[in-house]
């Protein structure tokens, strides 16, 4: 099928050598198939397409089912094609049917890193120190040595972000590709941009606290000191802010005080105590 060294075809004799053993060094990617599987067809060279693009970073084992009955049977394969991931001598992962390459991409990236996963994690440090520019070096660089990893576009847009280019950000983001489109990581940055851009051009945090101090009804006072907060990492302090601000005016900025609860739930992974306090006393004002 291929003279790659990143795909190998497997049998009941060398299964353990291979794949439960060769696991320990490297992730085993197991497709298991069948010659009369059209599904199974399809699917093969999109696998040994990645296989390939990926570099030994895993192996690819074809496992022919006609062949090996008894080895199916044994691992309990009921479903043509069913792909299976090993790692150290285990089981971790597996679908089953002909997936899209961007789905089958998004298998791997779960427990493979990339190529380009130390520069990002780099990058990522390097614009929470303010190193913009060397986060800059570092994500040309992931790009050049791994052009197809999507992460970097997102890592591009927090650097925009952190120079205070706020408007450029919100239209990066949109032009993320689509299998970003509901990760979490995406759902937390446009929460940053949105307290980002409310930040644009307002007066510093002893000035709002004043007017605020001065005018209770302040409600664009009370929403930007709100976003001042959430950009010290002060979350529980912007929660407090927000929820007397939907309690208070739901028709400023759109109902800004409870999207604005939404979006800080999203930066703090959408779970933990300070979420459920302020996720119940946000119900609890609604209803």
């Amino acid at each position: 099928m291929t003279d790659s060294p990143h795909v190998v075809t497997v049998t009941a004799e060398n299964f353990q050598s291979v794949v439960i053993e060769g696991s320990y060094e490297r992730p085993v990617l197991v497709d298991f198939w069948a010659d009369w599987c059209a599904p199974c067809r399809m699917l093969m060279p999109l696998l040994t397409g990645l296989a390939e693009r990926y570099a030994g970073r895993f192996l690819l084992a074809k496992v022919n089912t006609e062949e090996e009955q008894t080895l199916a049977a044994q691992f309990g394969v009921r479903s043509l094609p069913t792909v299976r991931l090993y790692k150290d001598g285990q089981p971790v992962d597996e679908f089953m049917g002909a997936l899209p390459e961007g789905e089958i991409r998004e298998f791997l990236d779960r427990h493979i890193p990339r190529a380009s996963s130390g520069l990002l994690d780099q990058a990522r440090t390097s614009i929470a120190e303010g190193a913009l520019e060397q986060a800059a070096a570092q994500l040309e660089q992931a790009r050049a040595e791994d052009p197809e990893n999507n992460r970097i576009a997102l890592l591009e847009v927090e650097l925009r972000a952190a120079r205070g280019e706020v408007t450029e950000a919100e239209a990066a983001i949109d032009r993320l590709p689509i299998e970003l489109a509901n990760d979490p990581e995406v759902n937390a940055l446009r929460g940053r941009l949105r307290f980002a851009a409310a930040l644009v051009d307002a007066a510093d945090e002893a000035t709002l606290r004043a007017r605020l101090e001065a005018d209770a009804t302040d409600s664009e006072a009370r929403y930007q000191l709100a976003a001042r907060a959430v950009s010290q990492g002060d979350h529980a302090t912007a929660l407090e802010l927000l929820l007397e601000l939907m309690k208070r005016d739901r028709g400023y900025g759109e109902d800004a005080g409870r999207k604005g609860m939404l979006a800080v739930f999203d930066l703090l992974g959408g779970d933990g105590d300070l979420v459920a306090r302020y996720r119940a006393k946000m119900m609890t004002a609604l209803y």
